[in-house]
């Protein structure tokens, strides 16, 4: 690993506070989580009024003596509906992949 690189465990994790980039206390984090169908882990965080949310590993910035997310990104537009130029049914557009994908045919078009 280099210097940069840090390995945190779950027990690491697990008790501290996660800050949103504009140094905004979110909650404290309770669990790491896995979400079904998606790659990668999540943090399960609480805030003081009892609120949960996940937070995808993605959004971390950075782990310290807090956890600090990165800034959010304006959301890209979403593509208009398009439609499977095979079975002519509904396409759904995958971001990860920027491309189309057809759940009839069971693939991408």
């Amino acid at each position: 690993m280099s210097k940069q690189e840090k390995a945190v465990t779950k027990d690491m994790l697990v008790g501290m506070q996660v800050i949103d980039a504009e140094g905004r206390l979110l909650g404290t984090v309770k669990d790491v989580s896995f979400m079904v169908g998606r790659m990668g882990i999540s943090l399960y965080v609480e805030s003081k009024k009892g609120e949960s949310r996940n937070i995808t590993w993605e959004e971390v910035q950075g782990v310290g003596d807090f956890i600090v997310l990165k800034p959010e990104q304006p959301q890209e537009p979403q593509p208009t509906q398009q439609i499977c130029p095979i079975c002519r049914g509904p396409l759904a557009y995958v971001p990860q992949y920027q491309r189309w994908y057809c759940y009839k045919c069971k693939k991408y078009a």
